[in-house]
Parts: structure tokens; C-alpha cells; sequence
């Protein structure tokens, strides 16, 4: 077994077990891609088995503290039914689910989605690339399911040193899909592309956000909704699910437009009650602002501004300016509901903003709900990168 030494002072990370050994933090050793590699203090102390890749500045991804554990087919098998039986006991409100969160279980750089009868995989990293075969079979054995399809088309396989990858890893079948979202009183049908769409195909992180939405829109009996950077239209269906008469929806993407649009229809609401804006969500605030346009509900979404925390000072203006401009749309007794999915935006700083957003607005508020991810897609203890989804409930004061 090849073995990797660490510089002096650089085992500190791994003891509190955290899954990630940077290049910076290697003093010896090379293996090739994917391949287990024992991980040592500079003192030769055992530290970690890991995934090793060359190409990364993750240099090394844990799969086990445990000196004795074997890296095989029967450990990764482990792995798979205990994170498919986790997700049993948690409260998913909806027949599709994230079963595999990457290293919150324990599977640094995998990331499986369950779409009803079908399984959608990503493999982001050197190790699970390695192991694709067993994964797979891993997969159906503990879902009893017979179909798998490959999404490892992000930029994030380009850092690995790996090449772009879709389509069917196990059976066939159509890439359009229709998952149910539900809870005590609203249930409703989402359309999608796994072969197309974002991610995997949707946003499951979402989830319990879009059936806290449809429950605000009806607590404030909320008539007029915007939904900005709305992709295919989840928070517009909960709006109109919540008893909205007119929702605004944005996006850049007529593709998505179009399947939000469909999704309307799916769930039998008029889509007269919709407009549906293929265009920039800034050039639209600003637009919508110019008019004396309010709503009594806003939902802004937007992509991932910052993947790192270098990138935050500039996010911190680009989230800035949406939910200033957002905020001056808000009726007062409104709710604004404002995420950031960016990494390297904490969820400090992202209040910070918000509330400088606010100061900058003339508009003041509550802020009613913390949010993240659903409980599908998990951080650890150990792991607090696992916690990339911030959101904000703020519900606006004053006359």
C-alpha cells in the first residue's frame, strides 16, 4: 500500500477527522488516481486511509480513520445501505430523495439522487471514479431498484483530472421524469430532465423550502409572488399551491421557463395567473422597481455566486444588490424568502448582507426562519462544509 507523509503540524485536521488532506499539507508521496493510500503524520503515526488524486488541491480524500478497516468492495457496500437506511428515518416529504450526501457519508465525491423508480449518480472525485462498478451495484442492492443514471458532467471532475461521463450506468429507461412533493396540505407534481437539467436533474435541497413557502403565501393570504431565478418553477407551483392569484416568474433559461410553465399545467392551476420573464433578475428588479411594482411574497434563489471563500468578496456585492432591490419590492407585512448556496459564504456573513441590504433599502424586518438544506442532504459533525445552503425568512415591518 503506497503511503502518503504529511508535513510537520499538518495532521491536526485529520485528528479532529476531517475527510480532506491538502496539497499544501503533503510533505512525501505520489499514487495514482483513485488509488488507497495511507496517510501518515510526519512522525510515521497511521492517520487515515484515503483516496488519492494527483490532479486536485484535495489531494486526498478519507475513506476510513480505522487502521484496520479494508477499502473494498464489502466496506463501500457498508457504506451505501447504512446512508439508504439513514434516509429512512428522516422526514422526506416526497418519493425522491438525495441518498448520497459525498463525505457526510462517508463518500467523498459521490452524490446519488433518487427520482421515484430511478437512481441518478454523480462521481466527483478520483476514488468513487475508481470504485464507479461496485458503486453502482452497491446502489441497486440497497435500493432494490434496477435503474442508474450517470450526471458526471460538472466542473468538478475537471479538478479531479477527469473527463465528463453520462447516461445509463445500470437498465434504461426515459430521462423525463415526475416526482411528488406533499405534506398535510399540499401535494403537488414537479417534471424534470436527468438528462438535461441542473445537478442531477432538480433541486431536492429545496424541498422543505417550497412547502414552508406555499404555507407562508397562505398564512399571510400573500396574492402577488415573484420568484426570481425560478429555474422550472418548484416555488412558483408552491405558490400557487399556497393560494396566490398572480406569480412572477424569472429566469435566464427558456428551457426552464418552458418546463415551469409545464409544471403549472401539471398540477391543474391556470397559467393565466403566470407571467413568465426569460431575463436577467437584476435589469427585472430594477425594471419591476422603475414601474412601482410590489409583491407580497419574494423568493430569490440565485446559482452559486461564490464556490470558495475567495470568491466571497465579490459574491457579497452581487447578493447584495438582489435582495436590496428585492426588499424595496416587498409590500410591508410581506415575506422575502433568500438563499445562498454558495460555499464560501457562511451563514454569518450571509445575514450580514442581507441586513446591510436592508439598511441600504429603507426596509427593516423579522427574521422569522433560518434554512438550509433538507435533512436529506446532511452536514456532519465533523464536516461543516456539508452546510453550503443558507437561507433567510424575513418578513418585512412598518406601514
Amino acid at each position: 500500500m503506497k503511503s502518503i507523509r504529511l508535513k510537520e503540524g499538518k495532521e491536526r485536521s485529520l485528528q479532529r477527522h476531517h475527510p480532506w488532506v491538502f496539497e499544501s499539507a503533503v510533505a512525501k508521496g505520489s499514487a495514482d488516481a483513485g488509488e488507497t493510500v495511507r496517510i501518515t503524520a510526519a512522525d510515521g503515526r497511521f492517520l487515515a486511509w484515503a483516496a488519492f488524486s494527483p490532479s486536485s488541491k484535495i489531494r486526498a480524500r478519507v475513506w476510513s480513520f480505522d487502521e484496520a478497516q479494508r477499502i473494498d468492495a464489502p466496506f463501500l457496500d457498508a457504506l451505501v445501505q447504512a446512508a439508504v437506511r439513514a434516509r429512512a428515518g428522516f422526514d422526506i416529504q416526497s418519493d425522491s430523495a438525495r441518498l448520497i450526501h459525498g463525505e457526510s457519508d462517508g463518500l467523498p465525491g459521490l452524490i446519488v439522487d433518487r427520482y421515484g423508480d430511478t437512481l441518478v449518480a454523480q462521481f466527483l472525485s478520483a476514488g468513487v471514479e475508481r470504485f464507479k462498478n461496485v458503486l453502482a451495484d452497491a446502489l441497486l442492492k440497497a435500493t432494490g431498484l434496477s435503474k442508474l443514471y450517470e450526471r458526471s458532467d460538472t466542473n468538478a471532475r475537471a479538478l479531479e483530472g477527469l473527463s465528463e461521463a453520462t447516461g445509463w450506468l445500470r437498465g434504461e429507461g426515459s430521462t423525463d421524469l415526475v416526482i411528488e412533493e406533499f405534506d398535510a396540505q399540499h401535494r403537488w407534481k414537479l417534471g424534470l430532465s436527468i438528462a438535461l437539467g441542473h445537478k442531477t436533474g432538480f433541486y431536492l435541497d429545496q424541498r422543505d423550502s417550497r412547502l414552508n413557502f406555499a404555507h407562508a403565501v397562505r398564512r399571510l393570504k400573500a396574492k402577488r409572488v415573484l420568484n426570481c431565478y425560478c429555474y422550472t418553477g418548484g416555488f412558483t407551483v408552491a405558490a400557487l399551491a399556497g393560494g396566490a392569484d398572480h406569480v412572477v416568474s424569472v429566469d435566464s433559461s427558456g428551457p426552464a421557463l418552458a418546463q415551469a410553465r409545464a409544471n403549472v399545467v401539471l398540477n391543474g392551476f391556470d397559467d393565466d395567473k403566470c407571467v413568465f420573464l426569460d431575463a436577467d433578475v437584476n435589469a427585472t428588479l430594477r425594471k419591476l422597481g422603475e414601474q412601482g411594482e410590489v409583491f407580497d411574497a419574494i423568493v430569490l434563489d440565485p446559482p452559486k455566486f461564490a464556490p470558495t471563500a475567495a470568491h466571497a468578496e465579490r459574491a457579497a456585492r452581487a447578493y447584495k444588490d438582489i435582495n436590496r432591490l428585492g426588499l424595496k419590492l416587498l409590500a410591508p407585512g410581506g415575506v422575502l424568502f433568500t438563499y445562498s448556496c454558495s460555499g464560501g459564504i457562511s451563514a454569518d456573513l450571509f445575514h450580514k448582507i442581507v441586513a446591510s441590504a436592508g439598511t441600504d433599502a429603507n426596509v427593516n424586518g423579522y427574521i422569522t426562519q433560518r434554512l438550509g438544506g433538507a435533512a436529506d442532504h446532511p452536514m456532519t459533525l465533523n464536516f461543516p462544509e456539508g452546510e453550503y445552503l443558507k437561507g433567510l425568512v424575513v418578513q418585512r415591518t412598518g406601514l
